[in-house]
């Protein structure tokens, strides 16, 4: 139990996950699997900003100039800014593929009529494409 505890945020990582991935895999409307697309990127994000967290890490800004004379900096004290610089480019990503996605549907949905992904496969059998 203390594991769990101790890895809560994993734990809601992996549950995220599994239902995003769930999502996009079961369900035949393609609204649901955008949405369901969006959590899985977000759980991505989630981990990706779980593994770059430091207890006690300040931001890595040295306050004062630091000279060849004196003390070595010590990068332990200092958050890893990576992390979280590439999960903000991959919420700008996120939100773009999702915006993009929901406009095809969009526009398919005003072409066959359903968003349902059978209805779909049926209509473009139908047509011979």
């Amino acid at each position: 139990m203390d594991t769990f505890v101790g890895h809560f945020n994993y734990v809601i990582v992996v549950m995220l996950l599994m239902i995003g991935l769930w999502g996009m895999l079961a369900k035949r409307n393609l609204v649901k699997k955008c949405i369901s697309m969006a959590i899985f990127q977000t759980a991505i994000i989630l981990f990706y900003i779980s593994m770059g967290a430091k207890t006690g890490a300040t931001i890595p800004i040295i306050e004062y100039g630091h000279h060849a004379g004196e003390h070595a900096i010590n990068a332990s004290h200092y958050a890893n800014p990576l992390t979280q610089i590439l999960m903000l480019t991959a919420i700008v990503v996120g939100v773009a593929t999702l915006g993009l996605a929901l406009a095809l549907v969009q526009k398919i949905y005003k072409e066959y009529g359903t968003a349902n992904e059978d209805a779909i496969i049926e209509a473009l059998k139908g047509k011979n494409v």
